[in-house]
């Protein structure tokens, strides 16, 4: 018999979905503000693009190196503890940032700050997997992408007006003092409503939960898993790589390709991460109602992320080809588009039982990250490449581009060659 099993709903689920979404948005602020103050990192410290693209990257390496970890952690302690914990290193990193006068400090700094912002998505998605219905999990999935956004809004035209007033140092001391309030926030005000709800679940599921809980923790089933290669593939090079290019890469390709000013390019960052926040507000009223995880009638999930990324591909090539000022304007539909991929994060969450969300959530996002750490760090080593062959530092960064959307449209090939999937570990409706 499905079990009944109590899910948060009024003002306590409200109060979760806030309190995550601002370390969210933090983090995401920390993961896309190098775009803006990237030339006052390179002159300051005299930094070539490939140091750049390593510097910038170091947050994705951290990041993905508490991924395994991560998802033990969550399954085994819960998400309230193990964000809460993991975002202190968050501001002793920040701090580190903010006082370092050298690469190397720099680097060390940003890595600290991947670590500790590690858990800001895959936490919330933990919590929701468990304490709300399986029905919400698309809209809730998307509302936390459009608080992420929001963070990577702040990092354009505000923090490119208070750049030059304060400098790049203190708004990292700033940012430090922030995740220090959120820190507090995740720890003291969740846990009432994670005792409650938690309770409710275990006195409900009693012996069967326990059960399952016992079951196989390591890694070897996800990751052996047909479906879940396919999907952290596609992840890796098409998510992660636009992660690299909007944390990174937009905002120099705006100043070298399409010939913008510094100010010019804030205001284009903050048009475009405007339409993606748009994007995810959409998607959130517009997955729930139309598209299919399996559980009724409806566009397939997987069905839509192979259209949107298909005309994010086409969109890219556009950019790739044509230089001219107004071409800025196709990095707004590149946005729209690739807002699917939170389809196929949703999917991975849906396709595992409770007690293996964590673990599978965190296996998917480190593939995301490698993604991202590689072509972020790739792109910079590969404009350097063909800069030292005499190419333009136009021409360069165009040619960079290309191989990596030719990376992207042999994976999303090898995804829609043999896209249908069944969900065959959804856990019983309540």
């Amino acid at each position: 018999m499905p079990l009944h099993i109590p899910y948060l709903e009024g003002k306590a689920g409200t109060r979760v979905v806030l309190i995550f979404a601002a370390a969210y948005l933090l983090s995401y602020a920390f993961r896309a503000i190098n775009a803006v103050i990237a030339p006052a990192l390179m002159s300051d410290l005299h930094l070539s693009n490939a140091d750049l693209g390593l510097l910038t990257s170091a947050y994705f390496l951290g990041f993905a190196g508490l991924q395994l970890p991560l998802g033990v952690w969550l399954d085994k302690y819960g998400a309230r503890r193990t964000e809460s914990a993991l975002l202190l290193f968050a501001a002793i990193g920040a701090a580190i940032f903010a006082m370092s006068t050298s690469l190397t400090g720099l680097w060390i700094g940003r890595a600290m700050i991947g670590v500790g912002v590690s858990a800001c998505l895959m936490a919330p998605l933990k919590a929701y997997r468990v304490w709300y219905r399986p029905e919400q999990q698309s809209q809730l999935g998307s509302w936390m992408l459009v608080f992420g956004t929001c963070g990577a809004l702040i990092t354009t035209t505000p923090v490119a007006a208070i750049l030059p007033l304060i400098g790049w140092r203190s708004i990292f001391w700033i940012m430090s003092g922030l995740i220090l309030l959120a820190t507090a926030l995740l720890f003291f005000r969740l846990k009432d409503v994670e005792d409650d709800i938690n309770a409710q679940q275990a006195q409900a599921a009693n012996i069967t939960q326990a059960s399952d809980q016992q079951s196989d923790q390591s890694y070897r089933a996800i990751f052996a898993n047909p479906y879940f290669r396919r999907m952290a593939l596609l992840g890796a090079v098409h998510q992660g790589g636009f992660m690299a290019m909007q944390t990174l890469w937009a905002g120099p390709w705006m100043v070298t390709v399409l010939g913008l000013s510094v100010a010019q390019t804030s205001q284009v960052l903050f048009l475009f991460n405007f339409a993606l926040l748009l994007s995810y507000l959409i998607l959130s009223w517009w997955a729930p109602r139309y598209v299919s995880f399996g559980a009724k009638a409806g566009l397939p999930a997987l069905k839509a992320v192979s259209i949107g990324l298909t005309g994010a591909v086409l969109i890219q090539l556009a950019i790739v080809l044509f230089t001219a000022s107004w071409t800025w304007m196709l990095w707004i539909l590149f946005a729209v588009l690739v807002t699917v991929t939170t389809l196929a994060q949703m999917h991975v969450s849906l396709a595992f039982p409770p007690h293996q969300v964590g673990r599978a959530n965190s296996a998917f996002n480190l593939t995301l990250f490698i993604g991202a750490f590689s072509i972020q760090w790739g792109i910079g080593l590969v404009i350097d490449l063909f800069a030292a062959q005499g190419w333009s530092a136009s021409s360069s960064m165009r040619l960079a581009w290309s191989v990596y959307l030719a990376i992207q449209i042999v994976a999303l090939f090898i995804f829609v060659k043999n896209p249908a999937v069944s969900l065959h570990h959804r856990p019983a409706a309540p």
